[in-house]
């Protein structure tokens, strides 16, 4: 791979350019790929905490786990409406979220599609590389005061 600049150089780089860039294009990715399966990221992350053996929880509590995620916020009832809509996920009388047979199916597309986006990406970074870039990201979150955090 030919890189930008010299080593050299690249000490002058905007960290902020380059974490922005890296974001727009993995994200970029992961949507378009996701959008050929029918669903939305912010979807796909409502359908992984409905359906990994945590059913049974109202919107709020999901709204809650996710609203840190990539700015969604509290924005997220048009994607909770459409999962509806499509039978990927049903609401109970409690107002409690289940998954559905059809949203199984799908959920289990998106997890392959995700092993194999991750195995692109990743292509020619190992996994010491992958821990140092994710160290020294958080390390200057915390150092300008940010916060982030995933699980």
């Amino acid at each position: 791979m030919e890189y930008s600049h010299n080593d050299t150089e690249l000490l002058d780089q905007p960290i902020g350019y380059w974490s922005w860039a890296a974001h727009k294009a993995v994200v970029d990715h992961i949507r378009a790929n996701l959008a050929e399966l029918g669903v939305t990221q912010p979807q796909n992350w409502i359908l992984d905490q409905v359906l990994s053996g945590r059913n049974g929880r109202t919107r709020e509590e999901i709204t809650e786990i996710l609203e840190g995620y990539l700015d969604v916020g509290t924005t997220l009832d048009a994607e909770f409406d459409g999962l509806i809509e499509k039978g990927l996920i049903r609401v109970d009388d409690e107002e409690q979220l289940w998954g559905t047979a059809e949203g199984e199916a799908v959920f289990r597309q998106c997890t392959e599609r995700h092993a194999a986006m991750k195995k692109a990406r990743n292509a020619g970074v190992t996994d010491a590389d992958y821990i140092t870039t994710l160290k020294v990201l958080q390390r200057m979150i915390h150092n300008v005061g940010g916060r982030a955090w995933h699980e």
